[in-house]
């Protein structure tokens, strides 16, 4: 076997884990596989005979190409649309939940549709940062090389795009175990909402609950205010392929839902509770309002976290 050959046995071993360093740094499986045929590029017209950790040169050329990506979009004010076509300028964001592929799902749904949105929220160097850190345990040494920076200026991009990821002990509910409640019938409700479950809705609904949409999430013929459990209840159950693209997040520093096809946020609920019940459901979707929501990961739904600061 030539040198060749080996460097593409090699590669193969690592093309996975190079896709999964890509996806949850770009957010498109189409992108990540053009990064990672890129790095494959590279690789097969570099010396790599001074090359000790193949696998950590492998992840820094996919990263540094990444970085890349997310810069130009950002410079053009692009926005992925839900096909992955990148559309510069775009200031709305896309009304309609279309189906994906089976593949982006599944990828979606391993990293978190939740932390999907954050990590679009962050500027490039913190994604980078913090995505090689927390989730691949890259050390900073070798992220301040992905982006010219110390070690130093890395470690503290990865801790401000940690803030803005989990909310901040300062950030939490004062009463911790209302706050545990809350997400527990926040998790209930979408489980509900998924399968359709009548009954079930009925329960976590107050009677008089009261459900506010943005218009532009819902046709003209949809009043964008219905009050009470049943009209609620019956109503949530016609968009179960909806919530299947959803997950449980901090919205405005309370338990809520995000509804976000490949992580690319199109909504966001806001449920005000009382008294153990669902009082209140604001669903927004207007393009400044989901601007100005603050939106984290909550425990146990993003995943573990072997490096805090």
């Amino acid at each position: 076997m030539d040198s060749d050959e080996v460097l593409a046995a090699r590669f193969e071993q690592d093309r996975q884990h190079l896709r999964a360093v890509a996806h949850r740094l770009v957010g498109s499986v189409h992108d990540a596989d053009d990064v990672v045929q890129q790095t494959w590029i590279k690789a097969s017209q570099a010396d790599l005979s001074d090359v000790a950790n193949l696998r950590g040169w492998l992840t820094t050329v996919t990263a540094r190409q990444c970085l890349d990506l997310l810069r130009a979009r950002r410079r053009r004010g692009e926005v992925l649309l839900d096909d992955g076509i990148e559309t510069a300028g775009m200031t709305s964001r896309p009304t309609a939940v279309t189906r994906t592929g089976e593949e982006e799902v599944l990828l979606a749904e391993s990293v978190g549709l939740a932390l999907l949105v954050v990590l679009d929220r962050l500027s490039p160097a913190q994604r980078v940062a913090f995505v090689l850190h927390d989730l691949f345990s890259v050390p900073f040494e070798e992220i301040g090389q992905v982006m010219d920076r110390s070690p130093a200026a890395a470690k503290k991009l990865a801790s401000r795009a940690r803030d803005r990821v989990y909310p901040t002990a300062g950030e939490q509910p004062v009463h911790q175990r209302q706050t545990a409640e809350h997400l527990l019938l926040v998790d209930a409700f979408l489980a509900a909402s998924r399968g359709g479950d009548l009954p079930v809705l009925l329960d976590l609904l107050a009677p008089d609950v009261v459900r506010r949409v943005d218009r532009i999430l819902v046709p003209d013929d949809v009043a964008t205010e219905i009050r009470g459990a049943r009209l609620v209840a019956e109503e949530t159950k016609l968009f179960t392929v909806r919530s299947r693209a959803s997950a449980v997040a901090w919205v405005d520093g309370a338990p809520g839902i995000v509804i976000a096809p490949r992580g690319r946020l199109q909504a966001a609920l806001r449920l005000g509770i009382v008294a153990g019940l669902i009082q209140t459901i604001d669903v927004i979707g207007e393009p400044g309002r989901l601007d100005r929501l603050t939106i984290a990961v909550t425990a146990g739904h993003g995943p573990a976290r072997a490096h805090r600061r």
